[in-house]
């Protein structure tokens, strides 16, 4: 275990299509958190963006251009790239300089303009890029993906098409209580089935959007908290940023192929899997300590991977967890309460702080109508491409 990091601030930018700079949208939320920590730009020691890499040469160098943006001021700068894991890995950044010494108090900010549609490589031929080749070889777009993986549970698990949709009737019904999600309409099991086949089985309804957004956070060592004033602040405990074990036998995005285990036993876990044990271990928690949780719904059947990968119940149980009521708001074991991105959409930078910012509202008591009664331990989970394992336990 590893000494705590103080949240002082949670800001964000609203998600939506915008049409404007991602910049633009990092540092509002940036100026939110600050004001959020009760701080000025020029007491940031460091700054850590999670960078977008559709954004031309700025977004390749994200920290710089958000502390251009904000004025420069001397303070220390790293960015970094983990496609959707970007953010998790900009708070595990940070924590790591106030852990060391380098800062006192670090600024983290992701922020996104996505393209419409899909997600895709950028241009030109990259015949060693598995990225690449699972677009332009198979046409396996992240919706292809999407549907192949609910075929499977539903083969595996017996799902339904329907309980692929009662997923987003929950998160539809918690994003409508969040004025930082971009879809706030309240939607019910009809309209995801009247909705487009995108992939099947999932539909329109069934697969989270590309949108604009930004978040950000203050962290400090609790000495700066304490010395600021803040007795009791949110926690980060744990950040995991694990990579797969070979061989890895679960087709994941963006490998076309699984490996051969003839010569090698595979783990007795799956990736996604490991990404929580390592979580629970380092933050000294399991998942039966849990108030709430924060996961990576791309699709309405990958929120149904996740209750099991994190532990919140036996494999091929997820679906009959969402029946009973227990990842609703109100029951045992909330899940993306926030609306997940089912309400929000992709803004890939931004989308693990902005689930850490959730965990703090909650863990704070702030969440409004959305609020888990009781909160103490939170968990965000999610995966970046090519390998980067997401989580963070907070506490209270």
């Amino acid at each position: 275990m590893t000494d705590d990091v103080a949240v002082l601030g949670a800001g964000m930018h609203p998600w939506g299509k915008w049409g404007r700079s991602f910049v633009e949208y990092g540092v509002a939320a940036a100026r939110a958190a600050l004001a959020d920590a009760g701080l000025e730009w020029r007491d940031i020691g460091s700054i850590v963006g999670a960078d977008t890499v559709r954004g031309g040469y700025p977004g390749y160098v994200a920290g710089a251009t958000f502390a251009k943006a904000l004025g420069w001021q001397g303070a220390r700068v790293a960015s970094v790239y983990a496609a959707c894991a970007s953010g998790a890995q900009a708070v595990n950044t940070a924590r790591a300089q106030i852990l060391s010494g380098l800062a006192d108090v670090v600024l983290v900010v992701g922020a996104d303009a996505a393209p419409k549609g899909f997600f895709r490589p950028a241009g030109g031929d990259r015949p060693d890029d598995p990225d690449w080749l699972r677009f332009r070889v198979l046409g396996a777009t992240n919706p292809t993906y999407f549907g192949l993986y609910a075929r499977r549970r539903m083969a595996v698990h017996g799902d339904t098409s329907e309980d692929f949709a009662q997923v987003k009737v929950k998160n539809s019904a918690l994003g409508a209580l969040n004025p930082n999600a971009r879809y706030r309409k309240v939607v019910t099991a009809d309209e995801v089935a009247a909705s487009a086949v995108v992939a099947d089985p999932l539909r329109l309804l069934d697969i989270c959007a590309t949108s604009d957004g930004g978040a950000a956070l203050v962290l400090s060592g609790m000495d700066f908290a304490r010395r600021h004033g803040v007795a009791d602040p949110v926690r980060i405990r744990a950040v995991s940023t694990v990579t797969p074990r070979y061989p890895n036998t679960v087709l994941d995005l963006p490998d076309i192929a699984t490996d051969s285990a003839a010569a090698v036993q595979p783990a007795a876990e799956t990736f996604r899997e490991s990404i929580a044990r390592a979580a629970y271990e380092e933050a000294g928690v399991g998942p039966e300590d849990l108030s709430f949780a924060e996961v990576y719904d791309l699709s309405t059947a990958l929120e149904l991977q996740w209750y099991e990968d994190l532990g919140l119940c036996g494999e091929g149980e997820a679906a009959k967890l969402l029946r009973e009521g227990t990842t609703a708001l109100g029951g045992r074991i909330p899940v993306n309460a926030s609306g997940g991105l089912a309400s929000f959409g992709e803004a890939v930078p931004a989308q693990a702080i902005a689930q850490v910012c959730e965990l703090t509202w909650q863990l704070r008591s702030a969440a409004g109508d959305r609020q888990v009664a009781g909160a103490r331990v939170g968990i965000a989970a999610n995966q970046g491409l090519f390998g980067h394992g997401s989580a963070v336990v907070a506490v209270r």
